[in-house]
């Protein structure tokens, strides 16, 4: 048997080392012949697309809690998000045509925090207007709101982790693969929907296939999930700065 040079063989055990760390890195190098994106990964990245949406919904629902920003286009109307979500309730802010309004929903009290330009909507310059008054009383304060009032179906379902969900987790069109990617630091599978026209989701490859960023359809936002599975409390607001207003809330 030809002994192989000593050499020759620190190269190439150097060379399968290198390979090795090109896997987990950012960079590619030529000769790495056996490179393979998915190795030490939770494996998803080799799924057809279909199966990695039903995976990552399914990890999504699992989870007991979640934190979501971006923005979400409804209805002709841009909401920017900031929301920590679990199963029973939620806290966090909302921005809409330049006002920025506090949620917070223990169970199924909802609490809605805002200035009080939020609360008024008159432009007469009448202090004694009833909007007027309404806002000085609301404003600054968590504001009870009634289950039974218009604005708590509208708002509520921000606070909603489960609704939230599974109006955002859901691709349109004819599923494919695009590629492996990267979302703060985390490698990702993304997956698109008629080739992105229908959005695109990255998931993550590391632990559980969590979702991590959403472009949705029709240019109707872009939304991060993190904290994935990560506690945190709700607590009910001082009564000093509640509101109970008993009554339906000024059109806001």
């Amino acid at each position: 048997m030809t002994a192989i040079p000593r050499g020759r063989t620190r190269r190439a055990a150097l060379l399968t080392a290198t390979c090795a760390l090109v896997v987990t890195g950012t960079a590619t190098l030529a000769g790495c012949s056996d490179e393979d994106p998915d190795a030490g990964t939770n494996g998803v990245g080799k799924l057809p697309a279909g199966k990695i949406q039903s995976m990552t919904r399914a990890a999504a629902e699992s989870a007991g809690t979640v934190r979501l920003s971006g923005t979400v286009v409804t209805s002709g109307r841009t909401y920017t998000l900031d929301m920590q979500l679990k199963d029973d309730g939620g806290t966090g802010s909302v921005t809409s045509k330049g006002a920025t309004f506090r949620l917070l929903r223990i169970g199924e009290q909802l609490f809605l925090k805002a200035d009080a330009g939020f609360w008024s909507h008159t432009d007469d310059g009448d202090d004694k207007h009833p909007e007027t008054a309404a806002a000085d009383k609301l404003g600054g304060k968590y504001v009870k709101v009634p289950q039974g009032d218009p604005s708590y179906k509208k708002f509520s379902g921000f606070t909603d982790k489960d609704v939230l969900l599974d109006g955002l987790l859901t691709l349109h069109g004819k599923l494919a693969t695009a590629g492996h990617h990267k979302q703060s630091g985390t490698r990702t599978i993304r997956i698109t929907g008629d080739n992105g026209s229908g959005g695109t989701l990255d998931v993550s490859l590391q632990g559980k296939p969590y979702p991590l960023r959403l472009e949705r359809a029709g240019n109707a936002g872009t939304l991060s999930f993190s904290d994935w599975g990560k506690g945190f409390a709700l607590k009910e607001p001082p009564k000093t700065e509640t509101v109970d207003y008993g009554r339906q809330l000024p059109t806001s």
